[in-house]
C-alpha cells in the first residue's frame, strides 16, 4: 500500500472514509427522526445544520486538514489551491519503481477486481473479452444479470422457446465495451489461464448503497423488465429501482438500429439523472451524447471500492517514467498508466504538473491498485471499439526490430511495415532456460510471428517460439475443411475420439469416423498419447468445434474437396459418406455439412429395391455431381460411374476422360450397342465412340415393344435416329421414342421452367407412380405431378391400373408454383385431345404395326425355331379358333389351339364376349398399355 500510494492519498483516503461513514450516519439518524420523532415534530432544515462538520474533523484521526477542504462547496479559490500544491510537493517526493508498471497478468488478477473490457466474439453461450495487456477472458450466458438468467431457466424447465429471450447475439455487438468483474481464474493442463468474468451489475456494483448514489454518475446497467412506460434497469444496488422513461430510450434505439424495443438483458451505459427518497428511486439516461459527456467528479464521492473501471476523469501527471506515467486524480486517487495506454503522445512528451482525461481501466481492491489509459478511444464513454482483429494474423515476420525491453512484462518490436507489436516474456523464447536478456537490444532483429491482437491495446502480439513459427495454422480460423491436419489422442469418449492439434486447438473424432467401418471396440486400435494424421470435415470458429474423419478412403482419397454448392459443378466426381438410406434413396454427406440427395434410380446400373439394405450410414462411396441449386442448396448425385467415364492412373490420381465432342440435348446420332444391361443398354455415340446409356424404356413409345427390342437387340448392332435426352455431369442418356424426337424436331417441348405456361401441351414419359398421382418427366430434366384428380376422366381408384413406367404420354399444363419451382398437369383426355386426334391416333397404331413387323423381321432371322416361326406367321387382325384353358380371378382368359401350339394366349375381360377371336396378344397387350390419352 504504502508503495503504491503516497502518504498524503494515504492519509486523505481514510479522511475521506471517516467523512463519508459521518455523513451516511447522519442521514439514517435523520432518517430514524423523521420516521420516529422523539417528543415532537422535527424540521427538516435542521439536517442543513452544520454542527456535525466539527465532531467530523475531530474524528479524522489523521487530520488532513488540507486534503479534507476540497469536497467543500463553500471555499475560496485560495482555498482550493492549497491543497493541490501541497499534494503536487508530497508526491513528488515518492518516486514510483518499475515493478509498479508491470503489466497485468492472469497471475495478478483476483476474485472481485473490476476491469474494463470489449466483446471480441459473441458465441452461443458465452461472450469472448478482451481485457487490457492482451488478456482474454470469458462471460458466461448465465453471467448477464438476474433477470435475463430468469429467462433462461425458464426455458430450461418448461423445454419451449421463450418469446422475450433474445439470443447473446442480438443483446452485444463485438467491439462494446463492457465492466467486468473477476470471479476466478482457472489454470488448465499446460499452464493457460481461464479468466472467468461476470457483467452482472449485482458483482460490477456491489460496492454501491443507495446513499452513495450521486447525480451525473455512471453505472453499467442491464434490462430487468419492459414496462408500459419505460423500463426497469438492475444496477445491482440493493433495494434501489432505476427507471428509463420510454421517451428516453427511443433516440438510443434509432441510433444503435436495434430494433424498436430493448430487450431484457441488454447491457446500458446509465447516468443518473435523478436521485429521490435517498437514492430508492433513481432515474437515468442512456443519451449516447450525455453518457459521452459524462466524467467523474469529487463531489460525487467515490470511493476505492465503488470506483469503476471506464469512469473518465480528469488527472494530473505526478511522475514520468520509461515504463509510463503515474497520475492523481480525484483529489484522493493515484493510479499508473502502462505504455501500452499512453495513448498517441509518448511518456517522455509529458511533463509532472500536466492536466490530462484520462479513463480508468481496471481496479484491484486488494492491492488498492489503478490502472488508467490515455488512449482517446476511452475517452468518450459508451464508445464502441471499431478495429477488433487483423488480416495478418498467423504472418510470419523475418526481420522485426526490438524498440524497448521491459524485463518484467516483455519485449516492444517495430515490424516491417512500422507497425508496433509486444512479445511477452514467456514467447520470446521456447524455454525458461534458452531465454537470454542480452539478446533483445533496441535495435536488434528476430523473427516471430503474429498470434494476435488486442483490441484493448491496439497492439499485435507476437512469439518467436519455434514450434509456433512452424505451426500450420494458429486458430480455429486458419482452419479449413478438408484440410490435413495432425494431432494427439488424449480422450476416448462415447461420442469419439478427442485428438489435440495443437496446445489451443482440439478436435473430434465422431465414432462413425473412426474407420471406413464401425469400430466395436475403438480403444482396441487407439490409445491415449497415439498420433493420428486426420481429415477436417467441418470447422466452425465462432464456437471452437473441429470435426475430424479418419476414414482411409476420404484421408487418403486424391478427388477434388466438395465443401461449398458453390464447387459443386456437374460432371464433378468426388468421395463422400452416407448419413442416410431410405425407400426413396441415400442422402451423401460432404465437407462443411454440405449434402445431397441420391435417388433410387441413381444408386446402381442394377436396380436397387431396399436402399437401406444395400448401403449402411457411414458408407464411404463415390459419386457424380448431376445437377446443383446452390441457392437452395439443392444437390442431385448418382453412383451411376460408368467403366469408361472415370479411370486412375497407377498414382490413383483421377484421370477423366475428355470428350472432344459435345453433345446437345435434342441431338439426333447413331449409336453402337457395346453391353446389355437388365436396365438398358450400353452404347457408344458414333462416330466419336462416346458413352451413352439407353434405357429400357426408351427403346419404343410402346411399352410391351421396349422388353421385345431389348430381348432381341444383340451387341455391336447399330442403331439409328436416337436422340441426346440429357447430359447430367458426363452422363449421356439417350432415347429411341418416336414422340420425344417429333418433339425436339417440331420444338414443341420447353427448356427452363422459366418458359413453362398453363395451357401448354407437352410429350413426356411417366417417370414415376405414386399413390396420389403419376410423375412426368420431360425433356431438359424438367418433372411435373399429374395428381389423381386429374389423371383420366373416370374416377380413378388405383393409379398404377392407368399408367406404367416408361409409357409416352402427352400433359397438359395446369398451374405453376414459382416459389418451389414446381408444376401440375393434367392428363384427361378431355384435357390433352387436339383437333385433329383421329388421324393422330391412326398414325401412332401405324407406327405400332411398323415396329412390331420390323420386331418380327429380327426375330425370324435369328430364331429358326418352331415357336419364333409360328409367331412370325401371325399376324394383328387374323382370325384363328381356340379352346379356352383358364378362367382368371381378375377376369381373364387364357387359350390354347393348333395354330397356337406352344404359345400362351390371353385376352383380358374387356375383350371377351360373344364368339371370341384370337387377336395376336402383342397388340392387344401394346394397345391396352399405350397412352389412352394420345388414342381416341
Amino acid at each position: 500500500l504504502f508503495r503504491s500510494l503516497p502518504y498524503a492519498s494515504l492519509i486523505s483516503g481514510l479522511g475521506s472514509l471517516a467523512l463519508t461513514c459521518a455523513a451516511e450516519l447522519k442521514t439514517t439518524m435523520s432518517s430514524i427522526e423523521e420516521n420516529f420523532p422523539r417528543g415532537g415534530t422535527q424540521k427538516t432544515t435542521q439536517e442543513g445544520k452544520p454542527t456535525k462538520k466539527p465532531t467530523v474533523d475531530q474524528d479524522n484521526l489523521f487530520k488532513t486538514q488540507h486534503e479534507e477542504q476540497t469536497p467543500k462547496r463553500k471555499k475560496t479559490q485560495q482555498d482550493q489551491a492549497k491543497p493541490k500544491k501541497l499534494k503536487t510537493e508530497k508526491k513528488a517526493v515518492i518516486k514510483t519503481s518499475a515493478k509498479d508498471f508491470e503489466l497485468l497478468t492472469s497471475e495478478s488478477l483476483t476474485d472481485g477486481m473490476l476491469v474494463l473490457g470489449c466483446v471480441k466474439e459473441c458465441n452461443e453461450y458465452e461472450l469472448t473479452v478482451s481485457l487490457p495487456n492482451g488478456l482474454s477472458g470469458s462471460v458466461q450466458v448465465t453471467r448477464v444479470c438476474e433477470a435475463y438468467s430468469e429467462k433462461l431457466s425458464e426455458q430450461v424447465a418448461t423445454d419451449k422457446p421463450i418469446e422475450d429471450l433474445s439470443p447473446l447475439s442480438e443483446l452485444f455487438s463485438p467491439g462494446m465495451l463492457l465492466r467486468c468483474a473477476v470471479i476466478g481464474v482457472e489454470k488448465g493442463a499446460e499452464g493457460h489461464h481461464g479468466i472467468q468474468l461476470s457483467i452482472n451489475p449485482k458483482d460490477v456494483n456491489k460496492a454501491l448503497t443507495t446513499a452513495a448514489l450521486r447525480t451525473g454518475m455512471l453505472l453499467s446497467g442491464c434490462v430487468s423488465s419492459v414496462e408500459d412506460h419505460g423500463y426497469l434497469i438492475d444496477i445491482g444496488v440493493y433495494s434501489a429501482k432505476a427507471f428509463l422513461p420510454r421517451e428516453k430510450a427511443q433516440s438510443y434505439l434509432q441510433s444503435k438500429e436495434k430494433g424498436t424495443e430493448l430487450k431484457i438483458g441488454q447491457y446500458l451505459n446509465c447516468l443518473i439523472d435523478e436521485v429521490k427518497n435517498n437514492g430508492r428511486i433513481i432515474r437515468i439516461s442512456i443519451s449516447q451524447l450525455e453518457v459521452a459527456a459524462a466524467t467523474a467528479t469529487e463531489v460525487q464521492n467515490w470511493t476505492l471500492c465503488s470506483l469503476l473501471p471506464g469512469l473518465v476523469v480528469k488527472a494530473q501527471i505526478q511522475e514520468t517514467t520509461p515504463f509510463g506515467v503515474s497520475l492523481s486524480f480525484l483529489s484522493s486517487f493515484t493510479g499508473i498508466v502502462d505504455f501500452m495506454h499512453l495513448g498517441p503522445t509518448k511518456s517522455r512528451n509529458y511533463s509532472p504538473g500536466q492536466m490530462v482525461k484520462a479513463c480508468i481501466l481496471s481496479v484491484n481492491p486488494t492491492s488498492k491498485a489503478i490502472r488508467l489509459s490515455l488512449r482517446p478511444v476511452f475517452l468518450q464513454p459508451g464508445t464502441q471499439l471499431g478495429r477488433l482483429s487483423s488480416d495478418r494474423i498467423g504472418t510470419i515476420v523475418a526481420h522485426s526490430r526490438v524498440k524497448s525491453f521491459h524485463k518484467n512484462s516483455g519485449a516492444l518490436f517495430t515490424l516491417d511495415n512500422g507497425t508496433l507489436a509486444f512479445a511477452y516474456l514467456h514467447h520470446l523464447s521456447d524455454t525458461p532456460k534458452s531465454f537470454k536478456t542480452e539478446s533483445f537490444k533496441p535495435g536488434s532483429k528476430h523473427k516471430c510471428r503474429i498470434i494476435d491482437y488486442s483490441p484493448m491495446d491496439d497492439l499485435l502480439l507476437l512469439s518467436l517460439r519455434q514450434r509456433i513459427i512452424d505451426a500450420p495454422f494458429l486458430r480455429y480460423q486458419d482452419i479449413h475443411p478438408g484440410q490435413m491436419v495432425e494431432g494427439t489422442v488424449f480422450a476416448l469418449k462415447d461420442s469419439g475420439m478427442q485428438v489435440k492439434v495443437t496446445g489451443h486447438i482440439k478436435g473430434l473424432v465422431p465414432h462413425l469416423h473412426l474407420a471406413d467401418v464401425v469400430l466395436k471396440h475403438p480403444e482396441k486400435k487407439y490409445s491415449v498419447g497415439n498420433t493420428v494424421r486426420s481429415r477436417v470435415l467441418a470447422c466452425n470458429p465462432d464456437t471452437k468445434m473441429l470435426i475430424l474423419t479418419l476414414k482411409k478412403t476420404l484421408v487418403t482419397s486424391k478427388l477434388p474437396i466438395l465443401a461449398s454448392y458453390e464447387d459443386a459443378k456437374p460432371g464433378l466426381v468426388t468421395h463422400g459418406f452416407v448419413v442416410c438410406a431410405r425407400e426413396f434413396g441415400c442422402i451423401v454427406k460432404f465437407y462443411n455439412d454440405v449434402k445431397g440427395l441420391v435417388p433410387k434410380n441413381e444408386l446402381g446400373l442394377a436396380p436397387i429395391t431396399v436402399p437401406q439394405e444395400a448401403f449402411y450410414e457411414g458408407q464411404v462411396v463415390k459419386v457424380i455431381v448431376l445437377k446443383c441449386e446452390p441457392e437452395q442448396e439443392k444437390l442431385l448425385l448418382s453412383f451411376k460411374l460408368t467403366d469408361n467415364a472415370l479411370a486412375e492412373d497407377s498414382t490413383g490420381e483421377e484421370v477423366s476422360k475428355k470428350r472432344k465432342v459435345t453433345y446437345e440435348t435434342g441431338q439426333v446420332t447413331d449409336v453402337k450397342i457395346v453391353k446389355k444391361k437388365e436396365t438398358g443398354l450400353e452404347v457408344k455415340i458414333l462416330p466419336n465412340d462416346i458413352p451413352a446409356y439407353l434405357p429400357t424404356i426408351h427403346l419404343s413409345d410402346y411399352v410391351t415393344n421396349c422388353k421385345l427390342w431389348w430381348h432381341w437387340l444383340k451387341s455391336d448392332e447399330i442403331l439409328h435416329n436416337v436422340v441426346c435426352l440429357h447430359d447430367k455431369g458426363g452422363h449421356i442418356t439417350i432415347s429411341r421414342k418416336p414422340a420425344i424426337i417429333s418433339a425436339f424436331e417440331g420444338e414443341h417441348l420447353v427448356k427452363n421452367f422459366s418458359d413453362i405456361q398453363p395451357g401448354l401441351l407437352l410429350t413426356g414419359y411417366v417417370r414415376n407412380i405414386m399413390p396420389y398421382g403419376v410423375f412426368v418427366e420431360f425433356p431438359y430434366g424438367l418433372t411435373g405431378l399429374a395428381p389423381k384428380s386429374a389423371m383420366s376422366d373416370k374416377f380413378v381408384t388405383d393409379t398404377k391400373d392407368h399408367f406404367v413406367i416408361g409409357q409416352t404420354v402427352t400433359a397438359k399444363v395446369t398451374s405453376i408454383d414459382e416459389e418451389k419451382q414446381r408444376f401440375l398437369l393434367s392428363l384427361k383426355i378431355s384435357d390433352c385431345s387436339s383437333e385433329d386426334s383421329v388421324s393422330e391416333s391412326f398414325s401412332l397404331l401405324s407406327q405400332y404395326f411398323k415396329e412390331l413387323q420390323e420386331i418380327k423381321s429380327i426375330m425370324n432371322k435369328r430364331d429358326d425355331s418352331s415357336i419364333a416361326q409360328k409367331l412370325c406367321e401371325l399376324k394383328p387382325g387374323q382370325r384363328v379358333q381356340l379352346v379356352v384353358q383358364e378362367i382368371k380371378s381378375d377376369g381373364s382368359a387364357l387359350f390354347s389351339g393348333i395354330c397356337a401350339s406352344g404359345l400362351t394366349v390371353e385376352a383380358t375381360h374387356r375383350h371377351l364376349g360373344g364368339r371370341i377371336y384370337f387377336v395376336v396378344s402383342i397388340f392387344l397387350n401394346s394397345y391396352l398399355c399405350y397412352p389412352k390419352s394420345c388414342l381416341s
